[in-house]
């Protein structure tokens, strides 16, 4: 093991364990997903001294990075407008991610969804 697979290990166990505190007996592991999958992501969201839980579903349309730099990206279509978030994958702000739809697709990133409506987009998906 190299030192910088040894230093991105260290970072993602100490993710980990702060997640852990933060979720207590509602800790989960991040299961495996790939592009095109459909995802929850339960996100803490701070505002003022309180924080909650806000659930961002959508479909996953790039993967980016290792180790601890990997990141995510999800697009949804809200009120007919389209909202994309990247969410770090080891961030303590993500409480969990749960697999709602796996999705069949033979390309890395999905950015071609971006012009679809969600009627073609399904039809891609399945």
């Amino acid at each position: 093991m190299t030192s910088l697979e040894y230093v991105n290990n260290l970072a993602i166990e100490r993710a980990d364990a702060l997640r852990k505190t933060k979720d207590g007996d509602n800790f989960k592991n991040v299961p495996q997903f790939r592009e095109g999958d459909t995802v929850v992501v339960a996100v803490r969201v701070v505002e003022g001294e309180k924080e909650r839980i806000q659930n961002f579903k959508g479909i996953v349309i790039g993967l980016r990075g290792s180790g601890i730099n990997k990141t995510f990206t999800i697009r949804k279509v809200s009120n007919g407008v389209g909202v994309e978030r990247v969410f770090p994958l080891n961030s303590p702000m993500i409480q969990s991610i749960t697999i709602d739809k796996l999705g069949h697709v033979r390309r890395a990133k999905l950015y071609y969804l971006r012009g679809m409506s969600e009627k073609k987009i399904r039809q891609k998906l399945s």
